[in-house]
């Protein structure tokens, strides 16, 4: 099935390109870097709760939430610490999303065994029960991947992408090449062209800073919508924890529109397979990847071939069930050829990405109290 710009690795720069160490200099050993320049502070000075860097970056990616559970750390001085429940209150945790960069405090924190906090700030990774497990690649049904959209430009399917909140569309950085108002994105839709689907504008688009156009690393973008999202029969995934593993083996789904053959037409309708993870040793074999998965890469897929992502679905989602939650695994980025032998889907890795994404939705966050 489809799923991935899937391009030829032999027409791409075989080194991810990277910023250069030398570029930015050594001056910042041993304390904490603003962002991308010269700037540089005492890593004490890091969440301290007073702005030292020009971009606010000392002051952003405070919190995160750890584990399978969710377990709330905050981070001082460079260390990251778990928050105990004693005294816990409810302006804490909405103070807590805040700073993970979601926009509704709706939700309450929970204490897990009464010594530390777990914390939950939207509801997300949740879909209509089905019977059938699709192993090849099938047609998908209304609402089974509910957090799935289409990216147009000009009135044609472009690539997927996936809701991770009401304002915000995680996608592959290769896809998003032109300017915002360029895009439409498209929710709640199974076939195309669209029909009766809510359609959005894009306000921003924002790239990892170190993707390269002609690399293969980082392959990650943020799309910020110009109007909130409706959730009405579609909701966001939810993003993996700090920390959490995902083992080599585990069955997760892949969608969109794309190819159902190597350089074939794109798909009038939504389809889906499962595919098994990977993990980066058994990708980076000779005889499948050669050493080019980094850790910002994740592949899933049989080696065997027959099942895979192909083009047009690039920037979609790699799913994977969690008791019952389904979370934001992996999006697709690249490979070589479709459903070849040795050569699977190759997919940026969420957890990886964590960190830059919690932090460009803080900073450009749009906060809304909810009663």
């Amino acid at each position: 099935m489809p799923s991935s710009l899937l391009c030829n690795l032999h027409s791409i720069s075989p080194t991810p390109t990277r910023v250069c160490a030398s570029a930015v200099g050594l001056s910042c050993v041993g304390k904490f870097r603003c962002g991308l320049s010269s700037q540089c502070i005492s890593s004490s000075f890091q969440c301290d709760g007073k702005v030292q860097c020009n971009n606010e970056e000392d002051e952003l990616g405070c919190v995160r939430l750890s584990g399978r559970n969710s377990v709330l750390q905050v981070q001082k001085g460079g260390v990251w610490w778990t928050v105990c429940s004693e005294d816990w209150n409810n302006w804490l945790g909405v103070s807590a999303c805040k700073q993970l960069g979601y926009s509704r405090s709706w939700l309450k924190a929970q204490c897990s065994s009464g010594k530390v906090t777990t914390l939950k700030c939207l509801e997300c990774g949740t879909r209509p029960k089905y019977n059938t497990r699709i192993v090849g690649g099938n047609i998908s049904k209304p609402g089974q991947f509910p957090w799935q959209v289409s990216l147009h430009i000009n009135g044609e399917h472009v690539c997927g992408g996936s809701i991770i909140t009401s304002h915000w569309i995680l996608t592959a950085a290769h896809c998003v090449f032109a300017d915002p108002s360029m895009w439409v994105v498209y929710v709640g839709l199974t076939e195309q062209p669209v029909h009766r689907a809510q359609s959005l504008a894009v306000d921003q688009i924002i790239y990892h800073a170190y993707y390269q156009p002609k690399g293969l690393d980082y392959d990650i973008a943020l799309m910020k919508l110009a109007t909130s999202l409706v959730f009405n029969g579609i909701s966001p995934i939810c993003l993996p924890n700090h920390g959490e593993e995902f083992k080599e083996g585990t069955m997760c789904w892949i969608s969109g529109w794309g190819a159902t053959e190597n350089e074939g037409d794109t798909s009038e309708v939504l389809r889906s397979a499962m595919v098994p993870l990977l993990s980066t040793k058994t990708c980076n074999k000779p005889k499948v990847y050669h050493g080019f998965i980094s850790s910002w890469m994740i592949c899933a897929g049989f080696l065997e071939g027959g099942t895979d992502s192909c083009q047009g679905d690039s920037g979609g989602p790699l799913a994977c069930g969690d008791s019952s939650v389904w979370k934001l695994v992996g999006t697709t980025s690249w490979g070589i050829g479709c459903a070849m032998r040795n050569k699977p889907g190759v997919y940026t890795r969420i957890t990886k990405s964590l960190s830059w994404i919690h932090q460009q939705m803080e900073l450009k966050r749009t906060w809304v109290l909810q009663g």
